[in-house]
């Protein structure tokens, strides 16, 4: 048997170098983790056995400077490097570098990632090794006459797909031969900006399309094995939300069919390590045999490979180092059993309610369920961890697993409703209403699901009277086991003849909530609301179900947080400066050009700083005549809701 390596580094950060981590661990093996200057402080670090610092922020200077990865890996002794998933995971020119210096990547030959690194060549591949591949054109000829002709041919509606990355960029649907000069410009500018390749493809669109993966794994011996297919259809802008394993609606003669040439696929290209192979299903009228087609390869471990690990009790980190340390593969294809349904739902640090904008903050409060058998939490965060803007904004994974898939799902949606997160918009809310979606929860499922159902899927609902009620006892300093930890409270305890009341204000967005509260008899308190409703009792005990943080007040009510601004004095006082008369970032963002200094006299509408946000540029302005008291500086990066500007009336100064 092949000896196992003693100690590795992990070329990742966040919930997937944590995941590595302990399954290193349980192996008895040895870890090193690598970490950028806002990752100094990160769990991965914290977790592994060494760490090492490669850099600034930026990606470009840390997380993929490949000679920095390896020169630690060097220095630390390390003998093998696992690349996780993104940055450079699946870069072939960094794993024949590891492999020059004499360490092992723990994942597939450079050749194998390059096979399948190009769409247009991966798909021509594929059609030889008998593999089937959506009707369309891959070849090399890129001028418009041709492209227009192969659409023609295919029939429309067709899509135009960039032949290099992913993530939806370089991709457009075209429904008519009109449109398709325009669409195919648009989508060779946007290609080359985000891959440097304006080469595109031209494929059949399926009209009502499901996202099938399966999970492939091979060794250095020639053996290839399926773990059977995931369903990855819930998706928004081309990207993940929701998966699950098995795929709803999944026949006998289908899985065979999809597994048979996943394997045959990888076997193609003598693929060793694990692997996905991607396939766009025609779900119009179930699941038929003849109805799917290769779509892509990814020559690595997917961020949703826990659900595979649910149904088919296997560890696929501990089969990724056992076989790059030269092991063949732990099982044979008969010996691996479907077991359960699992779905795993991904947390982000975004506002769904805005087009799924990404979003930053401090995870003042950060709670989730308990994990055990049937419940995985992979995360990567803790309670006052930043998100930062330099990295994906995903907070955590939640991997639920059940008899089948009704109890699986229930179990996702309680999980999601269990999870408090305070100091970041979240999109808790969006996942719990697509896990509870009647469409979704019959298996109803389709690419297309979550943009048809937008508006109802991100709609946030009101705080509830109780929820104010709850926010105003917190403010108030209420505890939990009855009276009052504010000593300025005059609330001394409850008077038979006469209550003692106190009012007390809070904000809720951009107004503000008051209140009149009584303490009453057991331990009870009465909230009556400034707009008349009410009164509302409550136990002291309720003001467990609110978290403080500085200037807020979270009041969690299944998956919501609603967010109260404090408006204690003493608080405000502390706060900087000025939650009125200012302007606060609309979203995350960079501040590339202040226009305006302190004291500078300024007219309505004038520009005074420009943010750049999601590649593009947002000019903020004056809402009035005013004068400036203060304003952030050029080249600082800020949170949603940052105080920008700050300023005096005019004809104060």
């Amino acid at each position: 048997m092949s000896r196992l390596f003693s100690k590795i580094l992990i070329a990742n950060r966040g919930e997937i170098a944590c995941r590595v981590i302990r399954t290193a661990r349980r192996m008895g093996i040895r870890t090193v983790a690598v970490y950028s200057d806002a990752d100094a402080r990160a769990l991965h670090v914290e977790m592994a056995d060494e760490a090492v610092h490669i850099g600034p922020s930026p990606v470009g200077e840390s997380y993929l400077r490949g000679d920095k990865i390896i020169a630690a890996a060097q220095a630390t002794g390390a003998e093998a490097v696992h690349p996780g998933y993104g940055f450079l995971s699946e870069n072939p020119d960094f794993v024949d570098e590891v492999t020059a210096a004499g360490v092992t990547f723990i994942g597939p030959s450079a050749d194998s990632i390059r096979a399948m690194g190009l769409k247009d060549a991966a798909k021509r591949l594929m059609e030889k090794a008998g593999v089937p591949v959506v009707p369309g054109y891959h070849g090399e000829a890129q001028e418009i006459v041709v492209l227009a002709s192969k659409a023609r041919e295919i029939g429309y509606p067709v899509l135009i797909k960039a032949r290099a990355g992913g993530g939806g960029k370089g991709m457009r649907r075209v429904d008519d031969p009109d449109a398709f000069p325009e669409a195919l410009a648009s989508a060779r500018r946007e290609a080359k900006a985000a891959f440097g390749d304006d080469r595109v493809l031209v494929e059949k669109y399926i009209l009502s399309p499901r996202h099938i993966e399966v999970q492939v794994f091979g060794d250095n011996h020639g053996n290839v094995v399926h773990l059977f297919e995931r369903d990855c259809s819930a998706q928004r802008r081309h990207q993940k939300v929701i998966e699950e394993a098995p795929a709803p609606g999944m026949t006998p003669e289908m899985r065979k069919a999809m597994t048979d040439a996943a394997v045959k696929a990888a076997q193609a290209i003598s693929y060793s390590g694990a692997g996905t192979i991607e396939f766009i299903v025609d779900g119009a009228n179930g699941l038929h045999p003849d109805r799917f087609w290769f779509m892509e390869m990814n020559t690595r471990l997917q961020v949703e490979h826990p659900v595979t690990e649910m149904v088919t009790g296997i560890d696929l980190v501990e089969w990724q180092l056992r076989v790059a340390a030269g092991e063949a593969i732990p099982r044979t294809q008969d010996q691996i059993t479907l077991s359960g349904h699992a779905f795993e739902a991904r947390v982000y640090a975004e506002d769904a309610a805005k087009g799924f904008l990404p979003a930053t903050g401090t995870l003042h409060h950060l709670a989730f369920p308990a994990a055990g058998p049937e419940l995985r939490v992979e995360t990567g965060v803790r309670a006052g961890d930043a998100i930062s803007p330099f990295y994906d904004p995903m907070i955590a994974k939640l991997v639920t697993h059940g008899p089948d898939r009704t109890a699986a799902l229930d179990a996702l949606a309680e999980a999601v409703n269990e999870t408090q997160i305070a100091g970041s918009v979240t999109n808790t809310v969006f996942l719990r209403e697509l896990a509870l979606d009647p469409d979704f929860a019959a298996g109803r499922v389709d690419t297309g699901l979550i943009e048809r159902k937008a508006e109802t899927l991100t709609a946030l609902p009101a705080p509830s009277e109780t929820a104010k009620a709850k926010a105003i006892l917190a403010a108030a300093g209420i505890s939990p086991a009855g009276g009052s930890t504010d000593p300025w409270a005059a609330l001394g305890g409850y008077a038979h003849f006469n209550p003692v009341q106190r009012q007390v204000k809070i904000g809720e967005d951009h107004a503000s909530v008051e209140a009149a509260v009584t303490a009453l008899e057991g331990d009870r308190w009465g909230v009556v609301l400034g707009d008349g409703n009410g009164p509302v009792t409550l136990p002291a005990k309720s003001v467990q179900d609110v978290v403080r943080w500085p200037g807020h007040l979270t009041v969690f009510e299944g998956a919501m947080g609603f967010n109260f601004a404090s408006l204690d004095p003493l608080e405000q006082a502390s706060e900087s400066g000025a939650a009125s008369g200012g302007l606060r970032a609309p979203m995350p963002g960079l501040v590339k050009l202040v226009r305006a200094k302190a004291g500078d006299h300024v007219s309505k509408d004038q520009p005074l700083l420009v943010l750049e946000a999601m590649k593009m540029e947002h000019t903020i302005t004056a809402p009035a005549d005013a004068i400036v008291a203060s304003i952030v500086q050029q080249g600082e990066q800020v949170e949603d809701r940052t105080v920008l500007v700050t300023f005096e009336e005019a004809g104060t100064a």
